[in-house]
């Protein structure tokens, strides 16, 4: 009998944490408490379990809103593409980095002064992205948002005049709010970012119809 109730109880802890996640914030202060003197990136995305899909979209995301030389995005794009194709092809349900990047370690001292950094900040975005109406609860589902997630960054890693951030920025609000489990925040995301597929659309067809007039 008590089994069954032990059972039960963590069925029902299972449950409530899937549909009512810890905040990031919280799931990164309690990485940076832990007793390792150094956190590797693997910590990181094993930490974060299938949260850390939309975590690392936010995190590469980020650069791209900074203005940038032309083709920069080129580089600090593909981090984009690499983690939405984990997003849809990734048979652990979670971020698999590559050896190198993944055995990348930072001290416990530096990674808790990034997190006391982004802390108030990610506190304040999580008043307004919260646990609601989730509807990726199936891999199949998320694999779904992984094939738009990666039609976004490649938009971002394209040599498109101004065509580079509008994604980014649709990605950096999928990410977030995938990792808070915001299922209105992920559907904000992909509204955004069909607005920004039609902008770079409308970007690459003026360019070649002005192309076909001056030549």
């Amino acid at each position: 009998m008590t089994d069954g109730a032990h059972a039960i109880s963590g069925s029902y802890a299972e449950t409530a944490e899937r549909h009512h996640p810890e905040h990031l914030s919280v799931v990164l202060r309690r990485l940076a408490a832990t007793g390792s003197d150094k956190i590797s990136v693997r910590d990181i995305a094993i930490a974060l379990q299938d949260r850390s899909f939309g975590a690392f979209l936010l995190v590469f995301a980020l650069p791209n809103l900074v203005p940038l030389p032309p083709g920069a995005t080129l580089i600090i794009g593909l981090p984009l593409v690499f983690v939405a194709w984990q997003m849809l092809a990734s048979p652990h349900g979670r971020v698999v980095l590559p050896k190198r990047i993944g055995d990348y370690r930072i001290d416990r001292q530096t990674f808790e002064l990034i997190v006391r950094r982004l802390g108030p900040w990610l506190q304040w975005a999580e008043n307004w992205v919260r646990p609601r109406f989730w509807f990726l609860e199936s891999r199949s589902a998320e694999r779904l948002l992984g094939i738009y997630a990666l039609i976004l960054a490649v938009v971002v890693v394209l040599p498109i005049p101004l065509g580079n951030w509008p994604p980014a920025f649709a990605l950096a609000i999928i990410g977030f709010a995938h990792s808070e489990r915001d299922g209105l925040g992920v559907l904000a995301g992909c509204v955004i970012g069909l607005a920004t597929i039609a902008l770079a659309g409308f970007v690459v067809f003026t360019a070649g119809a002005l192309l076909n007039l001056v030549f």
